[in-house]
């Protein structure tokens, strides 16, 4: 973040994170919404606390990267809100984002949201800013205000919030590069966008987001839809030819799959150590 714009894909598993880190990005995301589809769920607040830190814990020792991981909206109240902090700061996390929806939450780029009182959410930052496990943890205050109630009261929400303890404030839905413009002018701080497909936000690039001054920017869902488009061509081409013969030009061949792994058949495999977490920062 000190030196610029981090552009962070979302990895929905650790084989996916190596991947992420070893195409030479910064830091990598763990979306609450990919977790919960590659379980068979929606993005509904169904996945718990346990099953996001062993997520968690599988990808950051994988990428040896800085991990931003989806705290919902924290699993419960304040008390909730400080068991979360602390379980994703130890299980490798270097950040997470907490929302302002009421729980059951539903997706950032949905209609139908509602949002709990703001001094309500800005205790729960406060209390998780108090108790994160390192000075380094970057604690993310998102609010969906945008598309519940104004554009005015995303404003004053995401200033409280800043005031409350947060590092980085997550408008979610903005339109487009105007209007985190004119969000960035009206709540100076570090900020983070998320770069969706098919959702309220138009498709802005890296370098307008650099122009702009974002410090975050995430893509969380990119990599699952690009994967899950690649299993549905795989299945109608084994459906239609009765084999994967057509389709060997579009595989991970056992040779590169071992070489993201590290390992090298018949040598002692170097399974990752008990590291620190990486820091965001």
């Amino acid at each position: 973040m000190s030196s610029g714009t981090v552009l962070v894909p979302g990895a929905f598993n650790a084989l996916v994170a190596r991947a992420v880190a070893r195409a030479g990005f910064e830091a990598t995301y763990i979306s609450g919404g990919a977790t919960a589809n590659v379980a068979g769920y929606p993005d509904i607040g169904l996945v718990t606390l346990t099953e996001m830190c062993r997520t968690i814990r599988e990808i950051s020792d994988a990428a040896e990267v800085p991990v931003i991981a989806d705290a919902d909206t924290g699993f419960g109240e304040i008390e909730c809100c400080v068991r979360t902090v602390v379980e994703y700061g130890r299980a490798g996390a270097a950040a997470l984002h907490l929302e302002d929806q009421v729980f059951p939450k539903r997706c950032g780029h949905l209609d139908g949201k509602d949002l709990v009182a703001a001094q309500v959410m800005a205790e729960k930052v406060a209390a998780m800013a108090k108790h994160r496990v390192s000075p380094d943890f970057v604690l993310i205050a998102r609010t969906d205000a945008r598309h519940v109630t104004s554009f005015e009261d995303m404003v004053a929400r995401a200033n409280l919030y800043r005031e409350a303890g947060a590092d980085v404030i997550f408008p979610e839905g903005l339109h487009n590069a105007d209007e985190f413009a004119r969000f960035m002018r009206a709540s100076p701080g570090a900020t983070l966008a998320n770069m969706t497909e098919f959702g309220k936000t138009q498709h802005i690039t890296a370098d307008e987001y650099r122009a702009l001054g974002v410090a975050i920017v995430i893509y969380p869902l990119s990599l699952m839809r690009l994967a899950m488009k690649a299993v549905e061509d795989g299945l109608a081409t084994l459906k239609a030819d009765g084999g994967f013969g057509h389709a060997l030009d579009r595989m991970q061949s056992r040779k590169d799959l071992y070489a993201l792994l590290a390992y090298r058949p018949g040598e002692e495999w170097d399974f990752p150590a008990n590291r620190p977490p990486r820091s965001a920062r």
